[in-house]
């Protein structure tokens, strides 16, 4: 194992520039996650580790192929995207994410329609994995491998399938496998979710600011309303996601 003390040397660069730019990732095929827990969860399940960055003590899994550096204290502080690092940075190899030929006429998948924040996308992928949806990302939303969206989704990319399509790849698909698709938004036939079926369905969520897209909006089947007090307006993209998801498992009985 090499130890590494500059914080200019040229693997302590590259994981930096891993972190701030989608288009360096999407050159270099890799992208970088921050933490033990995500580094135990990336090997479990088979992601291709390329490089691993810790602190001394750190608690690492065998990573085969990985190449591996002890840093300090300081210089973990310089990669690391995070305000206090956690002793553990590595890279993956970026994987295939196209949306495959069929959907299963028997699954639920939601679709992020650009959604903007990090955050909010990691967390929808995060609830998704809890109650046995499938997630698209359609055009416009957050980098699936910002370092925010991968810390908030904690682990979710290495263990379930997450899918980045176009729209008419989606309503094609959705289409072949007699999926309805719904929208959580208000028109004039939104259903309570409560009573809409949602036991094999997609499910669109739109972003912060804008909703759903007027293009995504015409292709789904009705809208979706959450009961609320009358006196709260709404909720945000992954609040609203959570509650939607949690019904479409609770109406399958799992």
């Amino acid at each position: 194992m090499e130890n590494i003390t500059s914080r200019a040397n040229p693997l302590c660069v590259h994981f930096r520039k891993l972190a701030s730019a989608r288009s360096y990732r999407e050159d270099h095929g890799e992208y970088l996650c921050d933490s033990p827990k995500l580094l135990r969860e990336a090997v479990q399940w088979g992601a291709e580790v390329t490089a691993v960055l810790y602190t001394r003590g750190a608690d690492l899994p065998e990573c085969p192929g990985a190449r591996l550096a002890e840093v300090s204290e300081s210089v973990m502080k310089s990669v690391s995207p995070m305000e206090t690092p956690q002793g553990v940075v590595f890279s993956c190899r970026l994987q295939d994410r196209g949306l495959p030929e069929t959907l299963d006429p028997k699954g639920r998948y939601v679709l992020l329609d650009g959604v903007q924040d990090p955050g909010n996308v990691g967390t929808i992928l995060r609830t998704a994995d809890a109650f046995g949806w499938t997630p698209i990302l359609l055009p416009g939303c957050a980098d699936l491998c910002n370092p925010k969206t991968l810390r908030a989704a904690m682990g979710v990319h290495f263990r379930r399938a997450v899918w980045q399509a176009s729209l008419e790849e989606v309503r094609t698909r959705m289409q072949t496998a007699g999926l309805p698709l719904y929208a959580a938004a208000l028109r004039e036939d939104t259903e309570d979710i409560r009573t809409a079926d949602l036991r094999h369905c997609g499910v669109v969520i739109g972003s912060e600011g804008r909703g759903i897209s007027p293009e995504a909006l015409a292709l789904c089947r009705k809208t979706l309303k959450i009961p609320m007090d009358p006196r709260c307006e709404s909720l945000n993209a992954a609040a609203a996601a959570a509650v939607i998801l949690w019904e479409g498992r609770r109406q399958s009985g799992e």
